[in-house]
C-alpha cells in the first residue's frame, strides 16, 4: 500500500453523518416494508401466485405461504433496530438477508431502487455506524466521536456509481434523439396540475430526456464540490420530487434525497441529530461531552479489503453486457443490476403451445391460468422469465400425463414505440434449453439499431 493511501486509511472525522445514514436508512426501510405490507403486496405478489420467477442459482428461494409476512416483520424489526442503533451488527445483517431473500422470492418484482438498498445494507455490515448516537454508544466501549474517512466516502462512491453509471446509460440514440420512452410516458400525465399540458410538448420529452441525462452524470460531482453542494442538494430534492410525482416508484426518491445528505459537513448532520434528540427528549449535549475526545480504535478487520473488493465490483460489473452480442435492450442481458434506470418501454405477447414430440398433437396454453397479470406483463418481454416459463410449463403437463412434450413459443415485442417484431425463435423447443449466462441464440435479431453505451 502507498504512503499516500496509508495517511488516507488512518484519517478520522467525526461520526455524526454516518449516524444520521443510519437513521434515516433505517426509518426508510421500516416505512417502506409497512407500506408494502398496507398495501397487500405481500399477498398479491408472494402468497397468490401459483407460480413464481427465479433467479438463476437461487430457484431454491421461495414464499413461506402465510409464513411470508413473519420474514417481513423481521425484515421491519430489523430496520427499526438499525435506525436506533440496537444490536447494531446483528440488526443489519439481519435486515440484509432477510431484504436479500424477499427480493429473491421473485424475479418479476425486480426494481434498481432495491438492488440499491441491497448494496447499501451489505456496506453498511463493515460500517462503523452504531458508534454514535445510538443504544449500543451507551456502552463508552463502543463509542466514538471519530471514525474513518473511508466508512463515510465509501457511501459516496457507491452513492456516486450508481448515479453516473444511470446517466451514462442515458447517453443512448433512443434516449437523447428520440426522447424514448418519455415521448411515450409523459402525455400520459394530462391530469397533473399545472403540469399536465405541459407533458405533452415534445419539447419537454427531450428537455426531460437531456436534463436527466445531464443530472445524473454531474450531481456527484457537484454533492462533492463544498461550493456547489447546496444548490446540488436542491436539484436532489426537486429532480426526485419531479419523478415521484411522475412515475409510480415508491419509496425511491425519498431514500436518495435523504441519502444525498452523506455528502454535507459534520456541523449539518449535528443538527440534524439536535432535531431528532428534542422530539424524543435525547440529551445529545451530555451524550457528546463524554465522548468528543474519543477516536475510532483500530482493529485488526478485512472491513476495508471487502469494501473496496465489493465498490470495484460495482464499477465492473455493469460492463457484462458487452460480452453479449446484439442489442441490449431487446435481449437484456447484462441490463439488471448495471443501474439502468427506466430506458426503455417494453410491450410483448408470448403465446405458448405444448406439442407431443412423436404426434404432433398439439394445444395452447392460457397464460393466465398459470400468472397473473403483473407476471404475464414481465414474462411476455424478457427471455430468460419466457424460459422458466416454458419449463415450468413442460414440467406441468408431464406430470398431468403428457407424453414426449415439447414447448414452443411464439412471439412479439414493441421496444420503444417500435412496431412490435418477433422475439423468440418459434421452432425452437424451449425445453432443450437451459438457463446460463451464455448468450441466448433462440432470441431473434432486432431489426434497428440503437447507438451508445
Amino acid at each position: 500500500m502507498s504512503p499516500a493511501l496509508k495517511t488516507y486509511f488512518t484519517k478520522q472525522t467525526q461520526a455524526a453523518p454516518l449516524a444520521v445514514f443510519r437513521v434515516l436508512f433505517g426509518v426508510m426501510m421500516l416505512v417502506s416494508i409497512i407500506r408494502f405490507w398496507m398495501n397487500g403486496w405481500i399477498d398479491k405478489l408472494y402468497i397468490k401466485p401459483k407460480f413464481h420467477f427465479s433467479y438463476y442459482g437461487f430457484e431454491w428461494v421461495e414464499p413461506f405461504g402465510n409464513y411470508t409476512y413473519l420474514l417481513f416483520i423481521i425484515c421491519g424489526l430489523s430496520a427499526l433496530f438499525v435506525a436506533i442503533g440496537f444490536k447494531y451488527r446483528v440488526a443489519i445483517i439481519t435486515f440484509f438477508l432477510s431484504f436479500i431473500y424477499i427480493e429473491l422470492m421473485d424475479k418479476t418484482t425486480y426494481l434498481n431502487h432495491y438492488y440499491f438498498i441491497s448494496c447499501v445494507s451489505f456496506l453498511m455490515i463493515f460500517l462503523p455506524a452504531h458508534n454514535y448516537f445510538s443504544f449500543d454508544a451507551k456502552n463508552l466501549k463502543k463509542a466514538s466521536f471519530y471514525i474513518p474517512n473511508w466508512t463515510i466516502d465509501s457511501i459516496k462512491l457507491l452513492l456516486g456509481i450508481v448515479y453516473f453509471y444511470a446517466g451514462l446509460a442515458k447517453l443512448n440514440s433512443d434516449w437523447l434523439l428520440k426522447a424514448m420512452p418519455l415521448k411515450i410516458w409523459l402525455p400520459s400525465k394530462y391530469d397533473l396540475p399545472l403540469l399536465g399540458n405541459l407533458m405533452q410538448q415534445e419539447w419537454v420529452h427531450y428537455a426531460f430526456s437531456w436534463g436527466g441525462a445531464l443530472y445524473d452524470l454531474t450531481i456527484p460531482f457537484l454533492l462533492l464540490y463544498k461550493r456547489t453542494r447546496w444548490f446540488a442538494f436542491i436539484l436532489v430534492v426537486l429532480f426526485h420530487i419531479m419523478t415521484r410525482a411522475l412515475f409510480p416508484i415508491g419509496m425511491f426518491p425519498f431514500i436518495m434525497i435523504v441519502s444525498a445528505l452523506i455528502f454535507f459537513d459534520a456541523s449539518v448532520h449535528h443538527k440534524i441529530l439536535q432535531f431528532i434528540s428534542k422530539a424524543f427528549k435525547i440529551d445529545k449535549t451530555e451524550m457528546d461531552k463524554k465522548i468528543e475526545t474519543i477516536f475510532f480504535q483500530k482493529k485488526k478487520n478485512i472491513s476495508i479489503t471487502i469494501i473496496t473488493v465489493f465498490l470495484l465490483f460495482q464499477l465492473v460489473f455493469p460492463w457484462r453486457y458487452l460480452a453479449y452480442p446484439g442489442e441490449l435492450f431487446w435481449t437484456e442481458e447484462g441490463y439488471r443490476f448495471s443501474w439502468r434506470v427506466m430506458l426503455m418501454e417494453k410491450a410483448g405477447y408470448a403465446q405458448f403451445k405444448v406439442v407431443d414430440g412423436k404426434t404432433g398433437k398439439q394445444f395452447s396454453v392460457d397464460n393466465s391460468d398459470f400468472l397473473n397479470p403483473f407476471q404475464e406483463k414481465q414474462m411476455s418481454f424478457q427471455p430468460d422469465f419466457i424460459l422458466e416459463y416454458a419449463h415450468f410449463l413442460g414440467e406441468h403437463f408431464s406430470a398431468q400425463g403428457h407424453k414426449n412434450v415439447e414447448v414452443y413459443v411464439e412471439s412479439y415485442v414493441a421496444l420503444n414505440g417500435r412496431l412490435s417484431q418477433p422475439y423468440i425463435d418459434p421452432k425452437v423447443d424451449l425445453l432443450q434449453e437451459k438457463e446460463s449466462f451464455k448468450h441466448k441464440t433462440w432470441i431473434l435479431d432486432f431489426n434497428d439499431e440503437i447507438k451508445g453505451l
